[in-house]
């Protein structure tokens, strides 16, 4: 039901506003056909409905092509009609009319041939008449020879030629004008003095050695009895006899030959013949039309040597066939048989065409089928469809290059959504990590700080601060985590909430660098595993005494440049994360005014250049020492250049990040 409602739907929204006028005037038509009300505006709106009609047929033939030739089943089933079917067919209708016209002719040719055994059987017996007459003994008179001849003719040829007249005549005008300069005539003669016999077969020949200029005339008529006992294969006969039609009267039928123009003046149908019963259902009926010409001889005496008759009859094929095989004697039976088996082989051999046909199409389509439902699961963000593969043919490997597409695109989809995981967490882990990075600097007289940290990754591994432990004391650290991405993100947030949880609580103004350290490695054994490290470096500086206090634990060192000249900040001990109870030393030093701190991470002095050569620690005190009277952004930006610029691209392999501090 709602299919039904849903074509129905269709449909109407397929209608424009024309299509449905023309079907509420054909609607109206019809109305006004089934009242039976005419004339006038009803007249009109009828023909409106026909035209409509007309329209509404075309647009259903198209919208029905469409939607007929969008499967491609029905494509290939319209192709195969086109390439097997209609030439078939095509080829059946031709033989079919190529056979009702043999027969046709066929016959007429029985119907004529028959006609023409028996003229020229009464010209034989004229001529044997006339021969004959030669022989008879003197004593005989003319006239009972010739009443002789005549008895034995008839005796003879009454049962083929009924109502045989035998006439002696000693007028021989007849003669003349008929046989065209010969002794004798023979054929279909209208004769316009005899109405009761119109037609009849005439035979006029000259008797030679005559006491007087005679001819014998032999008549019979065509009348409904002669024609029943001619062509016995042919069904109904009728002969109509035409005569000049001058344009006055009715017409009916006209038949041309030449330049005159014949119409019907009377039939003759023969009696008691009809069609007989046919032998199968395709023994249908022929209709056999065929011309004869005619002698006519006027009341006036004037003579047509060439007046029409049409003679119309109707045959089974079957008779037909009857006739034409009986002169093939014994091997009658072999050609019909033979013929058969043709048959039936073409017929088989059609059978297993059409066979491998459907099934061929049912595969293809069946295949096109699969892959157009596999797409409507795709469409849907459905993957996990297969095709069944039932044969490796070119449609089979076009399904299992599907199969294989999908289930491609199944996993890229599945590592799309896993990276977009990941991004997510990178992205919560960089906002996470922004935040450990100190938000302000530290307000100590005389002491400027600023820091720079390019990360390789979206998530850094360096990690840097700020801490202000009091009014004069700041603590300025750096580290690099092992590792890189989220997990050295995590140790970082660890790390710094381990430093500023010990840098933070009272008194740690006065608390050694390298108790501190000591505390952040023990923090970092317990809480990490074997294979996470970090290197790390630490620095207090009191503004009040200019003295700086730090520990390096396995970083870089850290230098401080004053005049030109700098100081390695190398003292502390290994990397934390390794060993718990490690001991770590504390550096002193008495920082002169105007010095500079530098820390940074291995990403600024690992670039190489196109020679493989390392920027360095050498290269990167002398790039600080040139620009050490700069403001500390300008310096830290200075240093990242130089870095960039010795390794020529943007592009860095690890993180990089610098620490300035200015001590004035």
């Amino acid at each position: 039901m709602r299919s039904f409602v849903a074509s129905l739907k269709e449909v109407w929204s397929r209608l424009s506003w024309l299509d449905i006028v023309c079907s509420a005037i054909v609607a109206l038509g019809v109305l006004v056909a089934l009242l039976g009300i005419n004339g006038g505006i009803f007249s009109f709106l009828e023909f409106l409905a026909v035209v409509a009609g007309i329209y509404l047929v075309v647009r259903f033939v198209g919208w029905w092509r469409s939607r007929l030739l969008w499967s491609l089943r029905n494509r290939l089933i319209v192709a195969y009609l086109f390439i097997a079917v209609v030439p078939i067919l095509s080829f059946l209708i031709l033989v079919v009319l190529f056979a009702r016209i043999l027969y046709s002719q066929l016959g007429a040719y029985l119907l004529y041939e028959d006609i023409h055994h028996r003229i020229e059987m009464i010209a034989d017996i004229a001529q044997h008449i006339a021969i004959a007459h030669k022989t008879l003994p003197a004593s005989i008179t003319e006239n009972e020879s010739e009443r002789i001849l005549a008895a034995q003719s008839h005796a003879v040829h009454d049962r083929e030629l009924p109502k045989l007249k035998i006439e002696f005549s000693s007028d021989l005008r007849l003669l003349g004008k008929v046989a065209t300069g010969k002794n004798s005539f023979a054929g279909l003669l209208q004769d316009g003095n005899s109405p009761s016999e119109p037609l009849s077969l005439i035979s006029l020949r000259m008797i030679e050695d005559s006491k007087e200029p005679r001819a014998v005339v032999l008549r019979v008529p065509v009348n409904a009895d002669f024609l029943s006992t001619i062509a016995p294969d042919l069904g109904v006969i009728q002969l109509n006899v035409m005569e000049n039609y001058e344009g006055t009267g009715p017409p009916g039928v006209l038949y041309s030959s030449g330049d005159k123009q014949y119409r019907v003046a009377d039939r003759i149908v023969a009696s008691n013949r009809t069609l007989q019963a046919p032998v199968f259902w395709l023994d249908s009926p022929v209709n056999v039309v065929s011309r004869l010409d005619s002698v006519y001889v006027a009341k006036d005496g004037t003579v047509d040597l060439a007046r029409p008759l049409l003679a119309v009859s109707n045959a089974r094929p079957s008779r037909l066939n009857a006739r034409i095989f009986t002169s093939l004697g014994e091997l009658r039976n072999t050609y019909v048989i033979f013929f058969v088996l043709m048959g039936i082989v073409f017929f088989l051999i059609e059978a297993v065409a059409w066979t491998t046909g459907i099934v061929l199409t049912r595969r293809i389509t069946r295949a096109v089928a699969d892959l157009y439902r596999a797409t409507q699961f795709v469409k849907t963000g459905d993957f996990s469809h297969r095709i069944p593969v039932e044969r490796l043919d070119q449609l089979g490997v076009l399904a299992d290059s599907f199969n294989q597409m999908t289930g491609s695109i199944d996993r890229l989809i599945e590592e799309q959504n896993k990276r977009q995981r990941l991004e997510n967490e990178i992205s919560i882990a960089r906002e996470v990590q922004n935040q450990l990075f100190p938000s302000t600097l530290p307000s100590v007289p005389g002491v400027e700080i600023e820091a720079i940290c390019k990360a390789a990754r979206s998530v850094s591994g360096d990690y840097y601060d700020f801490i202000q432990l009091s009014p004069t004391h700041v603590a300025i650290a750096i580290a690099d985590i092992s590792g890189k991405g989220i997990s050295a993100a995590l140790l970082m947030a660890s790390l710094q909430a381990a430093l500023r949880s010990q840098a933070l609580t009272e008194g740690s103004q006065s608390l050694s660098t390298a108790e501190l350290v000591a505390r952040l490695n023990k923090h970092l054994v317990r809480n990490t595993g074997d294979d996470r490290f970090a290197t790390f470096f630490i620095a207090v500086y009191d503004s009040a005494t200019r003295t700086l206090r730090y520990t390096n634990a396995g970083h870089l060192p850290s230098f401080l440049i004053c005049n030109g000249s700098s100081h390695l900040l190398d003292k502390g001990g290994m990397v934390l994360g390794v060993l718990e109870d490690y001991s770590y030393e504390q550096g002193v030093l008495e920082v002169a005014p105007d010095s500079l701190l530098i820390g940074y991470s291995d990403g600024l002095v690992e670039p190489e250049n196109v020679y493989g050569e390392e920027f360095g620690i050498a290269r990167l005190r002398e790039a600080a020492i040139r620009v050490q009277s700069a403001k500390p952004l300008m310096v830290a930006e200075s240093l990242m250049a130089a870095a960039e610029e010795w390794a020529g691209t943007p592009e860095q392999a690890d993180d990089m990040t610098v620490i300035v501090t200015r001590l004035r």
